[in-house]
């Protein structure tokens, strides 16, 4: 909460620490919890006596902060000992209150300190139609958290699996939600069809009529529902905040390792996308790359990892190719294109002229018709434009697509038998091809704008590092 004091209670303490860690004492039990065994329930044991005294240290403390929730329970504080039923009360009251972090420790891989924090969660926080009245988007009240109030639930998390196909996990935020039912996705604007709801146990979906304010579920197989959509009654207008997602840091170029699972790996990525809203697929049409995102290298290697887990995808990535362009720097005056091919019978003949000069950055392609007299027929012209355009796309220096330039017709020759598109469309590519060669043709490099944060120490190296690189630094600010 926005101006809370960070105060924290002690409620357990660890028994070893890392490789040796055995089990957790509980303060407010005054007991040692360790390791069960074929994940029986763990008995209550006594306290080591090396962590006695933190232990008894960590009770008073846990005691002096549960008492300074509730007026009655100070008083008898100072008037004597709370029992482990008023300690809990008062430590449920600060909870709820958010007057302090309550701090436990445990291990799930270990199964340690597990059962006692599911007895933490029950005895000492707020049930969920305890909850504060439910906000939207636009931060006003929408509901209560109850079951009779309307339906509200919130889509915080989409599964892809290889068999049951998307698993959407949700969380009833008011109202019931009910299987085999039709509900308003108000993310998306459209109605969405429920079937089959269950809950979760590990792996495992364990079949449910409905589902009630507080609880989480899943649902297969939904149609239009992402992470962050809100689920509500048909005739409901009720949406949640969404999740703010942070943005990708880092992009590879991703490939199947082996040959024919093209069409595979861009079925599965699409899978893992809708499964992770950090992780995002582009197909960059320059490089011809399939481009993978996400908040890191590390992050990366998890989504392929699972990728080869769960579906027998495995894959190779690269750095990306530089999506460069080119240009031209003068200017090509009086440029012929001729095509002419005589094989027997009907040929083939075009023949143009043509200017070309650069125009500024950013305004991409112009084609100018200056023809008069009749010299390239008006019907052939478009042939021209599209001869240009199509070697284009490939270039001239080195492959990459032609952008920043004027070409002017102005000129040419036909024949009344011989000539066609296809002739002028051939012509139009050489002399667009002549053109650029005679222009001073250069290649572009991609610009983009980085803002960085180093310390001071650092600041001369990592210039001098965007210098070598002929990055050009706009501006320092000291921050803090």
């Amino acid at each position: 909460e926005e101006g809370l004091e960070a105060r924290t209670a002690v409620m357990q303490l660890p028994i070893g620490k890392e490789a040796n860690f055995t089990g957790v004492v509980d303060v407010v039990q005054m007991g040692a919890f360790t390791q069960p065994d074929e994940n029986k329930p763990t008995p209550k044991s006594d306290i080591p006596a090396e962590l006695s005294g933190r232990a008894d240290k960590a009770r008073e403390q846990l005691v002096e902060v549960a008492a300074e929730s509730d007026d009655a329970l100070i008083e008898k504080f100072f008037e004597g000992e709370l029992t482990d039923e008023e300690i809990s009360k008062g430590l449920r009251t600060g909870i709820c209150a958010n007057q302090f972090v309550p701090v436990l420790c445990g291990s799930a891989l270990k199964n340690i300190g597990v059962q006692p924090l599911m007895d933490v969660l029950v005895n000492c926080f707020s049930s969920p139609v305890e909850a504060k009245p439910i906000k939207g988007i636009d931060g006003e009240i929408v509901s209560e958290a109850s079951p009779d109030a309307p339906l509200s639930a919130f889509v915080f998390k989409t599964m892809a699996d290889p068999f049951s196909g998307r698993l959407s996990l949700f969380r009833v935020y008011s109202g019931i939600l009910r299987g085999d039912s039709q509900v308003y996705n108000s993310t998306k604007e459209q109605n969405e069809r429920l079937g089959k709801i269950s809950f979760m146990s590990g792996k495992n979906l364990i079949s449910t009529p409905q589902i009630s304010t507080g609880d989480f579920g899943g649902v297969t197989k939904l149609t239009l529902a992402q992470t962050g959509d809100t689920l509500c009654e048909v005739d409901g207008s009720i949406q949640l905040p969404g999740i703010e997602f942070p943005k990708p840091v880092i992009s590879f170029a991703v490939k199947p390792m082996r040959e024919g699972d093209d069409d595979k790996l861009t079925t599965i990525l699409s899978r893992m996308m809708e499964e992770d809203p950090t992780f995002q697929l582009d197909r960059n049409e320059t490089t011809k790359q399939l481009l993978v995102s996400g908040l890191g290298e590390v992050h990366l290697n998890v989504v392929r990892e699972r990728m080869k887990n769960k579906f027998g995808l495995e894959t190779d990535v690269e750095i990306p190719k530089v999506p460069y362009r080119e240009t031209i720097r003068g200017r090509a005056n009086a440029i012929q294109g001729r095509f002419k091919r005589q094989s027997g019978g009907r040929g083939q003949f075009g023949e143009i002229w043509i200017n070309m000069k650069p125009i500024e950055r950013g305004a991409g392609f112009e084609f100018v018709n200056s023809v008069t007299g009749g010299s390239v027929p008006k019907n052939y012209i478009p042939a021209v434009e599209k001869g240009v355009r199509d070697a284009m796309v490939k270039g001239v220096i080195a492959g990459y697509p032609f952008v920043d330039a004027q070409v002017e017709l102005y000129d040419g020759k036909y024949h009344p038998v011989d000539s066609s598109d296809l002739a002028f469309q051939i012509a139009g590519s050489f002399a667009f091809k002549e053109a650029v060669s005679r222009s001073n043709p250069v290649l572009l490099e991609p610009i983009m704008s980085v803002t960085i944060s180093v310390p001071e120490h650092f600041m001369g190296a990592v210039i001098g590092d965007l210098n070598s690189k002929r990055g050009r630094i706009m501006g320092v600010e000291q921050a803090g």
